[in-house]
């Protein structure tokens, strides 16, 4: 193998998927994916480039054009050593093979293949051609079932054929990999050729330790959304003169309470537009009744995420105990009782107000004026229905394939998704995590840093899993 870094050429006759590939397996949904036929008409090479360095190279190459007749050629070469670069060197010139030379240019300079086909679909004579060819270039190669539907009756005849001239033969929906089956698919990439274990296991090395970063990121983010929520504040200063009536208090009451609730949301938004942006989405689709597209504040979200009521007053009881905090509930400035509740109480009781009881409205006077401010969230439940919701969104960035766009959404035979339980991921930790998790809830709003670490290893552990898969990502809530 000729060069630093693994060099793939991603190779298949038109519209079997190979710009969607490539563009899952970079993390590149910038990739044109048409689903035309042979839309790729050049080869174009992407890099997996870390820390400024490229590590691995895909090359999305055109589909074959003439297969027959570079077959028959190759047959009539067989004394030649290296087919692909001889075939190249006649035919350079010649313009009824374009199309077929841009596609083995990058077999001729030493690159391994990955041939793509489409295992929905039964298995021709060009097909079988075009492992042929492949086969007699000598190069290291893998072949791929890219079957994007669930249409499986052809897949056995196409792996007893391709198992006969390639290396290493790997089912992989490019629309629906995840990190978990990408990395398979890269350590699959070892048993092609002894020489190349170095390079890919270097490749691999620098990919996963990547991604720990990029996932540690996330977290960090999500500490920072909850912080930041949980010591938000909105205010309003407002003369006496324009609160004589009762109205106009409502008014600014209603005002500083929107304003306190769409600043809670333009947090969310930041947050998920960085976790966004570190897994490196562009193209970013949302199923219209997803839970991550409904509103952060509404019905729908409460009733999905979070703890329940049972937990929510256990995990209440034991933080209030330990803080003795004393808290205060109103709803866009309705008053849901003026005694304050103090201690065990506190958590106990509070754990079954609901997710109407956001946080309280403080009138501060001064001399001609008034300031109403909103906040900071007092709701024990808020904090783990924003974290259950950031990471769900976290887990859909760190598990949805950059491929996806050329999905057929609502395609009859698209392989189904998974049925997915509409529930949270606090709902399921240990109690003791959960306990550990209120108690930094109950310090962030002080601005204290208590129990930081805990939730930050629950919330990476959360992440990790998801990544290899040993946690659902309910991906399609």
């Amino acid at each position: 193998m000729s060069g630093k870094i693994p060099r793939l050429a991603i190779m298949g006759h038109p519209n079997a998927g190979k710009s969607s590939v490539v563009a899952t397996l970079t993390e590149n949904d910038l990739i044109q994916i048409d689903k035309r036929a042979g839309t790729t008409i050049e080869s174009n090479v992407y890099p997996v480039i870390i820390d400024g360095r490229p590590v691995i190279e895909f090359i999305d190459t055109p589909g074959f054009q003439n297969p027959n007749a570079i077959l028959e050629w190759f047959q009539a070469q067989s004394g030649k050593r290296d087919l692909a670069r001889a075939f190249v060197a006649a035919h350079r010139t010649d313009p009824l093979f374009t199309h077929d030379c841009e596609l083995l240019e990058p077999v001729a300079e030493g690159a391994a293949i990955i041939l793509v086909v489409d295992g929905s679909k039964r298995i021709k004579e060009k097909d079988r051609v075009e492992i042929e060819l492949l086969r007699l270039t000598a190069r290291p190669r893998m072949a791929i079932l890219n079957n994007l539907t669930n249409n499986t009756r052809y897949m056995t005849q196409w792996r007893d054929a391709l198992c006969k001239a390639f290396n290493s033969v790997r089912d992989f929906n490019a629309h629906r990999a995840t990190y978990a089956e990408r990395v398979r698919l890269l350590q699959a990439l070892k048993s092609i050729d002894q020489r190349w274990e170095p390079l890919v296991e270097e490749a691999i090395h620098a990919f996963e330790h990547d991604w720990n970063r990029r996932t540690d990121q996330a977290v960090t983010t999500i500490l920072d959304l909850l912080k930041e929520s949980l010591t938000f504040k909105a205010s309003k200063t407002v003369k006496e003169s324009k609160l004589v009536f009762q109205s106009g208090r409502d008014r600014v009451k209603d005002d500083v309470m929107a304003a306190f609730e769409n600043g809670l949301r333009q947090l969310e938004v930041k947050a998920q537009e960085q976790i966004r942006a570190n897994f490196r989405h562009h193209v970013w689709h949302m199923p219209p009744d997803s839970i991550l597209g409904k509103d952060l504040l509404s019905e729908d979200v409460n009733q999905a995420l979070g703890l329940s009521k049972r937990q929510l007053a256990l995990v209440g009881m034991a933080a209030g105990a330990a803080s003795g905090a004393t808290i205060d509930i109103s709803t866009a400035g309705h008053t849901f009782g003026a005694g304050a509740l103090i201690g065990a109480a506190t958590g106990g009781v509070l754990g079954f107000v609901g997710s109407k009881a956001l946080a309280k409205l403080d009138i501060e006077r001064a001399p001609g004026t008034q300031r109403f401010t909103a906040g900071p969230v007092h709701n024990p439940r808020f904090p783990f229905v924003l974290l259950d919701r950031i990471v769900l969104y976290s887990a859909r960035a760190m598990n949805w394939s950059h491929g996806r766009q050329a999905a057929e959404e609502d395609a009859s035979d698209k392989v189904p998704d998974k049925e997915i339980r509409r529930a949270g991921f606090t709902e399921e930790l240990p109690a003791a995590q959960q306990r550990d998790l209120a108690r930094f809830f109950n310090a962030a709003r002080k601005g204290k840093s208590e129990r930081e670490e805990e939730c930050r290893a629950i919330i990476s552990d959360i992440l990790h899993g998801l990544a290899v898969s040993e946690i659902d990502s309910r991906a399609d809530l």
